[in-house]
């Protein structure tokens, strides 16, 4: 259909008149009935203009030119004839293959003609040319779609090569025309080159958006497109671009209306599929055979297109919240994935309400999908929206909560990851504590879960638990008490951060009743964990030292130890003089807990980290500086001399010296436990008083805290 006869220049004036006789002659041809139906025995002849009939002739094959068969008019209802049976009518038979290419070269030229037209006529001459084009495919009967397919590749031919204006202008709308009436056949004959990406097509695309007419029904078939094909294959990753490319025109997110829910949830699928096809082992050699960019480029397209989609329904907003947190970075991640997904239901909870409803509704037959990449994407956003009340209003409450326990049953880690979350959700939906029997156990069960994920949703949902009114402090406490100070040592670092900031909340609950001098599970729970919390003040993972920094302003304000500023002084930098006062406070305040600080303290001397171990030890050397002679076991000595002994070989030099200075006072102290024994008056005067071994002498630490001030290129304080 390209070349001759798309370049063919024309002849005279062309309009709708013209374009109707060509119509008519095609139809003419095939037997069809060329005008109104008569009554008569024969129909009036048609009255086809000069030009127009010289044109058909010039298109008719040269076996039907010769004398005897021109063109004749035909009557109402007959039929279909070879050159040889024109005289004696017979039955229908096949077309013949000449008869074909007739048909073919008509249509063309129609297009052709059609595109003229539409260069010059105004707005009657379009609807009167576009009906004309329509009327002429309809009569192909069942080759419709093979004539939309020559159509629509003679554009993506020819439009390259129009001039800008009237010209291109006037070929753009005959895409529209054939869409509005085949909206199905042109995103057929459009997507094979849409992939690789193709200028032409791309902006074809363009202008069927920018037509209110017909946006909406292109946009279903490329709906139906997307899901009807399997994430990482041509047909999917076509139909991903083509939205790109319509969503993108200003205006025709509009045209989604009633299917918005289902595009938003078919992009965001898509990036899970191509996430996970990016990753599997064949993937490289699909990307390789099929595909000209690289895979990453898939992903950018349908972020676009979604960045396009909440752009233009009014959800701003959601896209800049989705950048400040990192959301669309997480979304294209194959281990990211289902957490971008969260951010974006949280960010639609908070900006973009109005399509929750729809969103919630279309999501719940996705819970029970076979397909893997569906079910995770919609049990993720299943979650996410249920932190919108009037949303998980839809559900009752029991039947989200039966759901989400039943998650907590799957063998798969990311499932239980994701019903914990929900669950966390739905303790808080209606601003106090619903269902407390119900969500504890399985919230510290999970407690012990070995995926980290799990660990941090289930003190994550305990967190948000206490911040309720109401919140049972004095049952955490006794339930946790076993449960939290393993979690403080943990070696991941955001479990070790997310148990710390539990632990604060708790104690920030929990304050008034520790005022009084109640909360004896809490109160034991803080003491079980003062000496973790002040190492880890020194630890690797920036967000453990500040949660344990936080945690331990929390502890001096509800036991009113009056150390805030030197808890501060030693987490910024380091001092030792602080550190002493610390101890010094400590040890008066609960003198019958000093063992157990200095047994929990001698677990840190073979710490990996080495701050963690040059901290144990000089907190040793305070604690046992402090201490009362009759406070301290000869046993707990002798191996804490022989654990510092060992560390005063350590390869890092400040550990190492640190170690000689704590072991010295391990010495003195034991040495004043086998001191002859004195009056008792004497021995009161001496318990009681400062000791008379000499201070502890530090070197300053090399291991001080990074300060997060860099991070915003602010000069650090000096």
């Amino acid at each position: 259909m390209a070349g001759g006869v798309w370049g063919r220049g024309r002849d005279g004036p062309v309009g709708s008149l013209t374009l109707t006789a060509l119509a008519e002659g095609i139809r003419a041809n095939q037997g069809q009935p060329v005008g109104p139906s008569s009554t008569g025995p024969q129909a009036e002849p048609l009255e086809v203009v000069p030009e127009t009939e010289t044109y058909i002739q010039t298109l008719t094959p040269a076996s039907e030119a010769q004398p005897g068969n021109e063109v004749q008019p035909h009557t109402a209802g007959s039929e279909n004839c070879s050159p040889q049976d024109v005289q004696e009518p017979g039955p229908e038979r096949p077309y013949q293959a000449s008869q074909y290419s007739w048909e073919e070269g008509a249509l063309a030229d129609l297009a052709l003609y059609t595109a003229a037209c539409l260069e010059e006529a105004g707005y009657a001459g379009t609807q009167a040319t576009a009906l004309t084009l329509s009327s002429a495919l309809e009569a192909q009967g069942q080759r419709l779609e093979d004539q939309v397919h020559s159509l629509v590749r003679g554009l993506l031919a020819q439009v390259p090569s129009l001039a800008e204006g009237r010209p291109r202008r006037a070929a753009l709308r005959v895409l529209s025309a054939l869409a509005l009436e085949h909206a199905q056949d042109v995103v057929c004959a459009l997507l094979p080159s849409s992939l690789p990406p193709d200028r032409a097509a791309a902006e074809l695309w363009r202008s069927l958006s920018r037509n209110q007419r017909v946006n909406g029904q292109v946009l279903v078939q490329l709906l139906w497109a997307l899901k009807g094909a399997a994430g990482p294959e041509p047909g999917a990753l076509a139909a991903t671009r083509a939205l790109g490319e319509m969503l993108a025109v200003s205006g025709c997110v509009g045209a989604t209306r009633g299917f918005y829910p289902h595009l938003l949830l078919a992009l965001v699928t898509q990036l899970h599929e191509l996430a996970q096809g990016v990753h599997s082992p064949e993937s490289p050699k699909v990307w390789e055979a099929s595909h000209r960019g690289p895979p990453h480029s898939h992903a950018s397209c349908t972020v676009e297109a979604l960045k396009a989609l909440l752009t233009g329904d009014g959800g701003r907003m959601v896209v800049t919240c989705m950048e400040q947190a990192g959301g669309w970075r997480r979304l294209v991640g194959a281990h990211t994935h289902l957490e971008g997904v969260l951010l974006l239901a949280s960010a639609m909870v908070a900006h973009a309400d109005h399509h929750l409803r729809g969103l919630f509704a279309d999501l719940l037959p996705r819970l029970r999908s076979t397909n893997e990449p569906h079910r995770l994407t919609a049990m993720a956003f299943f979650t996410g929206l249920l932190q919108s009340r009037p949303t998980a209003r839809l559900l009752r409450e029991d039947v989200i909560l039966e759901r989400l326990r039943t998650w907590q049953c799957d063998p798969e880690p990311t499932v239980r990851w994701l019903g914990l979350l929900g669950l966390g959700h739905l303790a808080m939906n209606r601003g106090k504590i619903r269902h407390v029997n119900t969500l504890l156990p399985v919230l510290l069960r999970a407690l012990g879960e070995g995926d980290a994920r799990l660990v941090g949703a289930a003190l994550g949902a305990l967190r948000r638990l206490l911040l309720q009114p109401g919140a049972p402090v004095r049952l955490l406490s006794s339930e946790l008490r076993p449960r939290l100070p393993p979690l403080l040592d943990d070696a991941r670092d955001s479990v070790r951060a997310s148990a710390v900031g539990l632990l604060g909340t708790l104690v920030r609950r929990g304050q008034r009743g520790l005022r009084l001098g109640l909360r004896g599970p809490l109160r034991k729970l803080v003491l079980q964990s003062l000496v973790p919390l002040l190492l880890r003040l020194h630890d690797s993972s920036q967000d453990a030292a500040e949660s344990s920094e936080w945690t331990l302003a929390r502890c001096d304000q509800a036991l009113r130890w009056g150390l805030l500023e030197e808890m501060v002084t030693v987490a910024h930098y380091d001092s030792p003089e602080a550190l002493s006062r610390v101890c010094h406070r400590l040890v008066q305040r609960y003198p019958s807990h000093v063992k157990h600080f200095l047994s929990q303290t001698q677990g840190y001397l073979r710490s990996p980290q080495d701050p963690l171990r040059r901290a144990a030890t000089v907190l040793i050397g305070f604690l046992v500086y402090h201490a009362s002679p009759s406070g301290v076991s000869q046993d707990l000595l002798d191996s804490l001399f022989q654990d510092l002994g060992q560390l005063q070989g350590d390869p890092e030099s400040a550990v190492s010296a640190a170690a000689h200075v704590s072991a010295q006072q391990v010495a003195l102290l034991a040495r004043a436990q086998v001191r002859p024994h004195r009056p008792s008056l004497f021995r009161f005067i001496r318990q009681h008083s400062y000791p008379a071994r000499p201070h502890p002498l530090y070197d300053d630490s090399p291991f001080l805290r990074r300060s997060r001030a860099s991070q915003w290129n602010c000069p650090e304080p000096r």
